[in-house]
């Protein structure tokens, strides 16, 4: 984890007698379309009487900040659940200086938009905070529809997206997922977790989608199983005309992490085996 950027700090406003870092529940301030998928899971928070606190910072980068959001209505203490809100970071403080390429074979609606990004105006970087909240709002949407293991996604309002907080179960009570670098998992379990990597991979790449920068490092190790995050950049295999780079890239990263530690498995093997089952 990296130090918080101290130009970087979103805080909620108070409103009524909530206290700093409250505010009302956002989900019915946002339109339908801006609410995760049905059928829902039963822990997701739909009271109006809900509030959110800000339980601080989880994780940050370069784009964007990840907080643990508290949403708990007072009143009934089973509506109650801590989600991760990814924040994508205000323009001056933030960069996508590899957006060009993944956005190759994008459509925007407003041409006007498109062309304030490319000349890399104020406005142009303001579009760009909200075009990849949104780009990434819908990969999460599309790859849960998929069946695919991603965090589920409940609410996107600007440039914030509140989504499931993945967790395990450690000597301290629940904590977040570790990353699958930061594992040794045993040889039954390397095995199991390779398997899961190959299935979604599989699903993305007949679906005509790639992730476009899968590594250890954007991979939860929630118990048995893997959580596969940070999509923002879904990459368009046919569309994008590196897509294929950036499937051998991904089956590159994947194996070669495995292979340190000593599964038997290649990345140009994984990546034909893919290719195979693309169309």
């Amino acid at each position: 984890m990296t130090d918080i950027d101290p130009l970087f700090v979103f805080e909620f406003t108070a409103y009524d007698d909530l206290g700093a870092g409250q505010r009302w529940s956002t989900w019915l301030d946002v339109e339908p379309l801006s609410r995760g998928p049905e059928p829902r899971p039963g822990w997701v928070v739909t009271s109006q009487g809900a509030v959110d606190t800000d339980l601080g910072i989880l994780k940050t980068g370069k784009e964007a900040d990840v907080n643990l959001v508290d949403r708990t209505d007072p009143h009934d203490p089973t509506q109650s659940v801590v989600m991760a809100a990814k924040r994508y970071r205000s323009p001056e403080h933030r960069t996508f200086h590899r957006s060009a390429t993944y956005t190759e074979g994008r459509s925007m609606k407003r041409s006007r938009d498109e062309r304030a990004i490319k000349r890399k105006s104020t406005f142009g970087r303001e579009v760009a905070a909200g075009e990849w909240a949104v780009s990434e709002w819908t990969a999460l949407n599309r790859c849960w529809e998929l069946g695919l293991p991603v965090p589920y996604p409940v609410q996107i309002d600007g440039t914030e997206i509140l989504m499931e907080w993945i967790t395990v179960e450690g000597p301290d009570g629940t904590q977040t997922a570790p990353r699958l670098a930061q594992t040794r998992p045993d040889r039954a379990l390397l095995e199991s977790y390779f398997d899961q990597l190959r299935l979604a991979m599989g699903t993305l790449v007949r679906s005509g989608l790639v992730h476009g920068d899968l590594s250890p490092y954007n991979i939860l190790a929630a118990g048995e199983r893997l959580v596969i995050i940070d999509l923002p950049q879904l990459v368009d295999l046919v569309g994008n005309a590196q897509g294929f780079d950036f499937l051998l890239r991904d089956c590159t990263n994947v194996c070669s992490w495995f292979q340190r530690r000593g599964l038997e498995v290649d990345g140009q093997d994984l990546f034909g085996e893919l290719m195979a089952h693309a169309f």
